[in-house]
């Protein structure tokens, strides 16, 4: 699967952002012409959003834009101009049943056939926001085969649920055990909500492991300063990638021996921890954890 660990969040009334947000090198850009712009900025952010998405310096870079929902009177404009201008992504807010994503996928499939781009080309990212939404996550992550992923909005969740935000994030255990059982099951990744604090480097580094050790493959972000600490949270040490080079090389020579069991300094390694390490390597291609 494509490396996804961060998206950081651009709104899409900022021409200022918008205009160099690709220097900060997240592993995606999301363009947002929702929450972060005004009613009366609707309009010129979606120009402002689709021309972006033309420059070549946006097309080295995975682009996503989250549009305002389907059934507002902003959200079909914003889906035609985006799919248009080529974006990889949209993502879906406050997605609540698998109706919707099969609505949006008929659209996007609609809009792709009238401009000449391929049929399904265009991903969904949708994102769950809200109790309702997570009592149908399995639903929701095996709605289109354009999913790529699930990904938690946890403002709006938790006023659903009528309680607030903590340091700890007791109160979106269970929804973000929900919405990566979910997406596992589905095949589909799993992304974190944004950590709003931009000056708790502590506390973002605490959630950010908590969600790794979790199993999420990445979270959203608002701060680009966020980035360069969350890519090196989620890059393996070299400690790591030395025992799964070992691993790995113990499994190919029982292979190569016709051993039906792999061990390694006397401990049977089994298919998991095979392909722990394989993941291991994988995430080590992008870089090496700064101890």
């Amino acid at each position: 699967m494509k490396l996804r660990r961060s998206m950081l969040f651009v709104p899409g009334s900022n021409a200022a952002m918008i205009s160099n947000s690709f220097i900060y090198q997240p592993d995606a850009i999301m363009f947002d012409l929702e929450d972060a712009v005004a009613l009366k900025e609707k309009d010129s952010a979606r120009l402002l959003v689709a021309h972006a998405l033309q420059h070549p310096l946006y097309q080295e870079i995975e682009t996503i834009v989250r549009i305002n929902p389907l059934e507002s009177e902003f959200g079909l404009l914003d889906l035609n101009a985006v799919v248009r201008a080529g974006v990889d992504i949209v993502r879906m807010p406050k997605t609540e049943r698998a109706e919707e994503v099969i609505a949006l996928d008929q659209a996007m499939t609609d809009i792709e056939r009238a401009c000449g781009r391929e049929v399904g080309s265009t991903k969904i990212l949708a994102a769950i926001e809200s109790a309702l939404g997570i009592t149908q996550a399995n639903q929701i992550a095996t709605a289109s085969p354009r999913l790529i992923g699930i990904a938690l909005g946890a403002e709006d969740y938790v006023r659903s649920l009528k309680t607030e935000r903590s340091a700890e994030g007791i109160e979106l255990l269970f929804a973000r055990c929900s919405l990566l059982q979910a997406a596992r099951a589905a095949g589909i990744q799993a992304f974190d909500t944004v950590y709003s604090n931009a000056n708790n480097e502590a506390g973002f580094l605490q959630e950010a492991a908590l969600i790794k050790q979790l199993g999420f493959d990445g979270k959203s972000l608002i701060n680009p300063r966020q980035i360069e600490l969350l890519h090196n949270l989620f890059a393996p040490s070299q400690k790591d990638v030395d025992q799964a080079n070992k691993i790995i090389a113990a499994a190919q020579e029982a292979e190569q021996q016709g051993l039906g069991v792999v061990s390694l300094n006397g401990k049977m390694i089994d298919t998991p921890i095979i392909e722990r390490a394989k993941l291991v390597l994988q995430r080590a291609q992008s870089g090496i954890r700064e101890e």
